[in-house]
């Protein structure tokens, strides 16, 4: 292989955004990259990440439309209902509704959306194995392990060089390999952000009884803990605590960690067995201040790290990855430059205000139900007991859960790029 190689995009990071973001431009024609400093092998093992994700029915739409939705259903498990609730302790769903109690129904908004459900749990690890299929069946060329040195841009090309000493050259580069992406470091793009002291323990359990496709959120005082309904009868728990408490928990003993998991929730979950290891994740807010670059795009946790309280994370980065992909391809059809500022403007407007008004609900709704002070639990007591009264108000958040407002990407809609 010649040591200088050229493409249309090289794409720093292979995880979920950016392999998917790999298929739509591939989808569009354009000849890409993958730089990833994992083996693509290793992403695929079931101890690289422990994590489900609440995929939104249009995020759903689009990996059909990248050719994933065969691979994928026999692992995704519909979300029909959502229980939340907010208690010093969970349980509260299961017996009558207090005033502190919010439901989301798929069927409400069912006329809208063709049935479907409000979204799919399905295993991150699921979600890898049929995007490095894909990936793979596609031709596209993947270059791990090997990781980004530096990025250099020109009017006329953005040249990477790989650690191992390659030089790549591009007419764009997409900085899509999470939160300490190198990429953005080389583009001088600094980030805002905090982080909560907080930490998430994941784990997935098989139950005792059916969870009938509910999942179900409880707002303790400590942080949410969530209960999220996987296929074969298991559930993947959520559960934050200070990143101390919850560094204990993952390194207890697997008895240890039964015993605190019955005493804190056995009331609710009753007969639970925790399936394979357990995992945990820092909790953090960290956006970047411009998303574009001369010649760099940034997508997925690069562009937006939120708390995963509503489970937005990765449906956030795949909406980037299927704008940046669709301003790009009809760029490229106009026989436009690809990495020209006017291009990436156009992404960096179509994504700007749905990501930072996201990001700052989220972090508003952290704050606002991490807590246990007697005035703010009232006021979000009495909040959720409006939502849950008022049917508009209730179907719109389900409608803005569920990805299908605004101006939809064409794969959101389950278009071709």
């Amino acid at each position: 292989m010649a040591d200088t190689e050229r493409y249309d995009i090289i794409i720093a990071g292979a995880g979920l955004s950016g392999a998917a973001f790999a298929l739509a431009a591939a989808q569009a024609g354009l000849k890409v990259v993958l730089v990833d400093p994992q083996p693509f092998s290793a992403q695929l093992a079931p101890t690289f990440d422990g994590r489900s994700t609440a995929v939104a029915f249009s995020t759903f739409r689009m990996l059909d439309a990248l050719g994933l939705g065969q691979s994928l259903r026999p692992h995704a498990c519909r979300m029909d209902h959502i229980l939340v609730t907010d208690g010093r302790r969970p349980g509260a769903a299961s017996r009558s509704a207090s005033p502190a109690f919010l439901r989301f129904d798929a069927d409400e908004i069912g006329g809208r959306t063709g049935g479907e459900p409000l979204g799919y749990m399905v295993e991150n690890r699921r979600i890898r194995v049929a995007l490095a299929e894909a990936v793979t069946a596609a031709g596209i060329e993947v270059r791990a392990p090997a990781s980004v040195a530096s990025v250099q841009t020109d009017a006329g090309k953005a040249t990477v060089t790989l650690a191992d000493g390659a030089t790549l050259i591009a007419s764009l580069v997409v900085g899509a390999e999470g939160r300490g992406s190198t990429v953005r470091r080389a583009a001088g793009i600094d980030t805002v952000g905090w982080a909560y002291g907080q930490s998430g323990v994941v784990a997935t359990v098989r139950l005792g009884r059916d969870h009938g496709n509910v999942a179900h959120e409880y707002f303790l005082p400590s942080g949410p803990f969530a209960i999220l309904p996987l296929t074969d009868q298991r559930a993947s728990l959520v559960w934050t605590e200070t990143t101390r408490r919850a560094e204990a928990l993952r390194d207890a003993s697997d008895a240890a960690f039964q015993s605190h998991l019955m005493r804190r929730f056995g009331d609710f979950l009753e007969d639970v067995t925790v399936e394979g290891p357990r995992f945990v994740y820092p909790l953090s807010l960290s956006l970047a201040e411009k998303i574009v670059a001369p010649r760099i795009a940034l997508i997925g946790d690069a562009a937006h790290g939120v708390h995963p309280v509503a489970g937005q994370g990765l449906n956030m980065g795949l909406k980037d990855a299927a704008a940046l992909a669709e301003v790009l391809a009809e760029a490229a059809r106009l026989g436009e430059d690809i990495g020209a500022e006017t291009v990436l403007e156009r992404y960096a407007r179509w994504r700007r205000f749905d990501t930072a008004a996201l990001a700052a609900g989220f972090d508003a709704f952290v704050r606002l139900f991490s807590n246990d002070i007697a005035p703010v639990r009232i006021a979000r007591d009495l909040g959720m007991a409006a939502v849950n009264r008022i049917g508009p108000l209730r179907r719109a958040f389900m409608q803005e859960a569920g990805g299908a407002t605004g101006d939809l990407p064409k794969l959101l809609r389950g278009e071709a790029v």
